[in-house]
């Protein structure tokens, strides 16, 4: 008989870490939920990993491999955890990192200071050498000075050293040879080459993504290694991946190596399991809303493809309503998912400020202490507490009932932080925290779909993370997307994302060059380079050539531009007609993204890009058996508040292990579930469909 194999996806969260192990043969799930352990994430992960196989009386052998989705890599930037970092630039450029850029995040905010240097000025050194925009020597290397520097850092005790020199995208010689001599004098220290970790033009830009990856490095080596080391001790041999912050994953190998591309793992794979869970009913355009317990993150995905952006700042500041301002973090190069996050979760903290005006988030009561309910000593009244007081809710079933909440310490906090300043009755504060936070989040998705030219009308939203469905309802209802769709085990549907992805490797190159002056065989033969560089990754990963795709896109901007936006390039050899659609498919780009476009004015290439995507056979959702209606899974009611309803309202409690394909539930009600809770408001309606989704419209 076949030995049944498994796949198991954690993703590690601010407040808790979720486990899903998926049986290949029959898409049977089986979720978890526990505390995570911030102090040393890699405990969550195991004690998810154990727990997984122990209740699904699974051997580790039967394991075929683990996707990991973690924070681990941002969080070591923004509580400045990091590696003991030097940097070496070109004579004259040692305070690039200083300068930085010209910007702020707020533009009248006098009081802003931008982020400290990861690396101090002291272990920043220039030597000599010079390279020119085509990559031509205009001074050599002056090798002693190399050594000289190399010398004083192994004195300083560095754990890593970040190489960045001018121009070194169109010539990586000199970059090549600082990182031999830096290896010769000292082996043991990690080293990031700019040339290597993402060579493109922009020196800042370059720089940051290195040091990044620099002073991130021994820190991701031993989380994944001390992982690593305790799964095999265990007797798991599957392959072990990451999730990347483009949507794709690779190796704890490759982990290792450059960890400034899984920067933001988590939140990647809750929207590409957004994109899986919309397009197995036929829908490719989609909002991902992603709740969690600190922050909520929101995506749009086109034509089954999430939006990538390149201009991504690691430990920016999240915002309760705008989202991470531009300056106010270390920018980074390589592919991340666009993504607007803002600092508005289940336990965002709201706080009356010193002008009377009720206010939630950026702060968070995070996984210690917790929400006022939790009974673990918190103080301070968040969204997860006005949810509770407004009966939306279960106290007896928070998390299948693994966690009792308190409401009298919900009340207690609501009533002296909000109610009792304001002069508001305790229903009336709760409501107002939970529509403050609805305007921060509609202001999300507006964000990420009309200011990047999108009608949300156009899309449906995907609602998930533990708090997701308790709001996303009311979301889709303020920004008139027609459709809602709720997951099954929501709370876990990140950690699904990690096991429907596929392998991804992203390589790219700087050449600035007219596209009506580019000669076909050059722009060929620098995407054949690309797309090489990519087929060995995979290879060495043991990707077959026949699951093995290439995606090429290119930058291109106006002539004069600052910026660039991305336009696919047709497959096939490349002709006069390829570049000719560039420049057509660069006008309408511009159009969408900017309201307005130029033809009249030439076009020209930046950067090109091969992505290179090992596909892994995604695993089939098991099927819920045929509804007998939804009255039969009605466990009691409650009054629930609905402001819509001026009050509060009598609403049927549904369980949803008891729903069945073809069910309808009208609104209001509640449908209930291990890991999250779906708000069904009045003026709606779900059906549930064959794989338990619920569908939820307005009637």
């Amino acid at each position: 008989m076949t030995t049944e194999k498994y796949r198991i996806g954690i993703d590690t969260g601010g407040t808790f870490t979720d486990g899903v192990l998926i049986n290949e043969l029959t898409g049977e799930i089986q979720i978890t939920k526990v505390p995570s352990t911030p102090d040393d994430p890699s405990r969550g992960f195991l004690n998810a990993a154990a727990r997984l196989l122990r209740e699904a009386s699974v051997e580790p052998k039967q394991v075929s491999y683990v996707v990991h989705g973690t924070t681990v890599a941002t969080n070591a930037i923004i509580e400045g955890n990091i590696a003991r970092t030097g940097f070496i630039t070109t004579e004259g450029f040692r305070d690039m990192l200083e300068i930085a850029r010209q910007i702020r995040p707020s533009l009248y905010d006098l009081q802003f200071e931008k982020p400290r240097p990861l690396v101090p000025r002291y272990l920043c050194f220039g030597v000599p050498e010079r390279l020119n925009a085509l990559g031509e020597v205009i001074a050599p290397l002056d090798e002693d000075a190399v050594r000289i520097v190399a010398l004083k850092l192994k004195d300083e005790g560095v754990e890593a050293v970040s190489v960045c020199l001018l121009h070194s995208y169109a010539n990586q010689d000199h970059e090549q040879r600082i990182g031999k001599i830096l290896h010769e004098v000292m082996p043991d220290v990690a080293i990031s080459l700019s040339s290597e970790i993402v060579p493109e033009f922009r020196e800042y830009f370059r720089a940051s993504t290195a040091v990044v990856n620099s002073s991130i490095r021994p820190i991701v080596d031993r989380y994944l290694g001390s992982i690593e080391e305790r799964l095999r001790a265990d007797g798991l041999e599957a392959e072990l991946l990451v999730m990347q912050s483009n949507g794709g994953v690779y190796t704890f190998e490759a982990a290792r190596e450059r960890p400034v591309y899984m920067v933001e793992s988590g939140p990647a794979a809750g929207v590409i399991a957004a994109s899986y869970v919309a397009e197995a009913i036929g829908e490719f355009n989609v909002l991902s809303f992603d709740m969690g317990g600190t922050t909520t993150k929101v995506a749009l995905i086109q034509d089954g493809e999430p939006k990538i952006t390149k201009e991504y700042e690691v430990g920016a500041t999240a915002g309760a309503d705008t989202g991470a301002g531009r300056g106010s973090g270390y920018p980074i190069k390589t592919p991340v998912i666009d993504l607007v996050e803002i600092g508005a979760g289940g336990g965002s903290i709201a706080w009356v400020d010193p002008g009377g005006v009720l206010r939630v988030g950026p702060r968070s009561a995070g996984a210690v202490p917790g929400p006022a309910c939790y009974g673990q000593g918190g103080t301070e009244p968040t969204i997860t507490d006005a949810n509770l007081i407004l009966g939306r809710l279960n106290p007896d079933y928070f998390l299948g009932g693994e966690v009792l909440l308190h409401i009298e310490q919900a009340e207690k906090a609501i009533m002296s932080r909000c109610a009792e300043p304001l002069g508001l009755t305790l229903l009336e504060a709760a409501n107002g925290i939970v529509e403050i936070a609805n305007s921060a989040m509609v202001n999300a998705l507006r964000l990420i779909s009309v200011q990047r030219g999108f009608d949300p009308r156009d899309f449906v939203l995907v609602g998930f993370g533990g708090a997701g469905p308790v709001h996303a309802t009311k979301l889709a209802m303020d920004t008139d997307v027609p459709l809602t769709i709720i997951p099954m085990s929501p709370g876990i549907t990140s950690a699904l994302g990690l096991l429907v992805t596929d392998l991804k490797h992203e390589n790219s190159r700087t050449r600035i060059n007219r596209v009506a002056n580019s000669v076909p065989r050059e722009v060929e033969a620098i995407l054949d380079e690309l797309e090489a560089l990519g087929r060995g990754a995979l290879e060495k990963e043991g990707v077959l050539e026949s699951e093995m795709d290439f995606e090429r896109h290119a930058d291109v901007r106006y002539v004069g531009q600052s910026y660039e936006l991305s336009v696919e390039l047709a497959a096939g050899t490349i002709t006069q007609a390829t570049l000719d659609g560039v420049t057509a498919d660069y006008h309408v780009a511009h159009e969408q993204a900017y309201g307005h476009n130029a033809p009249e004015e030439p076009v020209e290439f930046v950067n090109m890009r091969v992505t290179g995507r090992g596909k892994i056979a995604r695993p089939n959702l098991k099927k819920v058996a045929r509804g007998k209606g939804s009255d039969g899974a009605i466990k009691e009611t409650r009054d629930v508040y609905f402001s819509e309803s001026g009050g509060l309202v009598s609403t049927p409690i549904f369980d949803r292990y008891r729903l069945g394909e073809g069910d309808l539930i009208a609104g209001p009600a509640i449908v209930e579930e291990v890991d999250s809770t779906t708000v069904i408001h009045p003026g709606t309606s779900a059906k549930i469909d064959m794989v338990g989704n619920l569908l939820i419209r307005s009637v």
